[in-house]
């Protein structure tokens, strides 16, 4: 695993009670930065995952809210600047497929004016609610944001249509904003391939033997394995922007 000395850095992660996000705030908490954990208002895992790293010495605190909202995520961004006195890095990782199921590309009947809307509202535009909501902070710091794409958003089939589009356009999102940030601010994404989360965990067995047979290196991903992407192209990479960096073990090539 690459290290860094993140003392006195500062990092808001969307989504980090569980999966992917609950490795990257470990991750940079691990390096000596202080981080806000955001998670949904009325879930308890939050807090508790709080709990359980500050007891292991770490820097973590909440940041409750719903990206998905209006108002709702510009306060929570502003809130977990104002407790930790600034921001070096912001992790856009909150999401949703919105379904357990996979829906075919042909079922067009299920894209509903309500399922677009959840999927961009929260992939989306939370990102950009993120994004600007934090901007004059990480332009102090000169920092760096990070959003959590996915391949189904450079041209795999995802868990349906609206979800492979958000995901699309959240790379034209990271890119825009990298032209829109600079110089001052980095902005790049990460492109997970498989990853064993409490959701993909839930999935039928085929499907996760059919990710690791694509795989050319025949597993799928540890969320430690995304958080290492994204502590790189926090920490370090100070000459990449606008980039997304795959990590999916070879399933895309």
């Amino acid at each position: 695993m690459i290290k860094a000395d993140l003392t006195g850095k500062r990092a808001l992660v969307t989504g980090g009670a569980s999966g992917i996000g609950l490795a990257t705030v470990t991750m940079l908490a691990q390096m000596g930065a202080k981080v806000a954990l955001n998670h949904l208002e009325d879930d308890p895992t939050g807090p508790a995952r709080v709990a359980e790293l500050a007891a292991q010495g770490l820097d973590v605190i909440a940041a409750p809210g719903n990206i998905s909202t209006p108002g709702n995520a510009e306060a929570m961004v502003g809130a977990a600047i104002a407790s930790m006195g600034g921001l070096d890095y912001l992790v856009n990782n909150a999401g949703t497929s919105g379904t357990r199921d996979k829906i075919p590309p042909a079922e067009l009947d299920k894209m509903t004016e309500e399922f677009w809307q959840l999927l961009l509202n929260t992939n989306l535009i939370g990102a950009f609610r993120c994004a600007h909501a934090a901007a004059e902070a990480l332009t102090q710091s000169r920092g760096a944001i990070v959003n959590m794409t996915s391949i189904a958003g450079i041209g795999q089939q995802g868990s349906s249509i609206a979800y492979a589009a958000s995901k699309s356009a959240l790379v034209s999102l990271t890119r825009s904003l990298a032209r829109g940030l600079a110089p001052q601010v980095r902005v790049n994404a990460v492109a997970p391939g498989q990853t064993k989360t409490p959701w993909t965990e839930n999935w039928p067995e085929e499907r996760k033997q059919w990710a690791r047979d694509l795989a050319v290196l025949k597993r799928r991903s540890d969320p430690e394995d995304i958080a290492e992407a994204v502590l790189y192209l926090c920490a370090g990479a100070s000459m990449v922007t606008g980039h997304v960096l795959v990590v999916d073990g070879g399933m895309t090539l």
